[in-house]
């Protein structure tokens, strides 16, 4: 829930008349890595720039701040999680864990971090979209099957508003699990998505957003 009052009503004295509530803007972080800041890409063809743009043409009274850092793993997250969080924030979207599979870091520290960073959104009574990230095979099975779960099973336990993957736009067009099949829509790392998988990507994201906004004004 919002932890201010969606409008202010203007009691116009003078004219003995009442004015109209104003919605405030609803302000949300993207907590995130490269993926989030846009990495190799034209700053208004980014994700967070791309995604506002989705917002507006919807008519959401949104302001999205780009708190992705190149790089970042969870544990980077949650160590500068509590300054993303000032007193302007209504919501959080969190989309970490690339790079700590990019680095074989271990699943239970990925979960300890994400865990840190709900609860500190907790205690701030800011509500959060929890974007998932899966593992490659070449972990083998129980560190994949770890990794996954990791996501689900925390949306639920606090509450949050989920989705599956980042890449979840792109299911439409490839296979999200093989990179070659998607080589069209990254960018030539292949690994940050260009400009047209990023469009594609924000087009998945953006009614989770908005389900996000219908949490905080609810």
């Amino acid at each position: 829930m919002r932890k201010a009052l969606a409008g202010i009503v203007f009691i116009l004295a003078g004219l003995g008349q009442a004015g109209a509530a104003l919605a405030d803007e609803i302000v949300i972080a993207a907590l995130g890595d490269s993926l989030t800041q846009g990495y190799g890409l034209p700053e208004k063809q980014g994700f967070v720039p791309q995604l506002q743009a989705w917002l507006d043409a919807q008519g959401a009274e949104v302001r999205l701040i780009n708190a992705g850092v190149s790089g970042d793993t969870t544990a980077g997250g949650l160590s500068r999680v509590a300054w993303t969080l000032t007193p302007e924030v209504d919501g959080m979207i969190v989309a970490l864990g690339g790079n700590d599979l990019l680095r074989g870091l271990g699943p239970e520290q990925a979960r300890s971090n994400i865990d840190g960073i709900l609860q500190a959104a907790e205690t701030a009574e800011v509500d959060v979209l929890l974007i998932g990230m899966q593992a490659p095979g070449n972990f083998g099975p129980a560190y994949k099957s770890q990794f996954d779960a990791i996501y689900p099973e925390l949306a639920e336990a606090y509450g949050s508003e989920f989705l599956e993957s980042f890449f979840a736009g792109l299911s439409g067009v490839g296979d999200i699990t093989n990179p070659l099949s998607l080589k069209a829509y990254f960018q030539a790392d292949g690994v940050h998505p260009n400009a047209q998988g990023v469009a594609l990507i924000v087009k998945e994201v953006g009614p989770k957003v908005l389900a996000l906004v219908d949490e905080i004004t609810g």
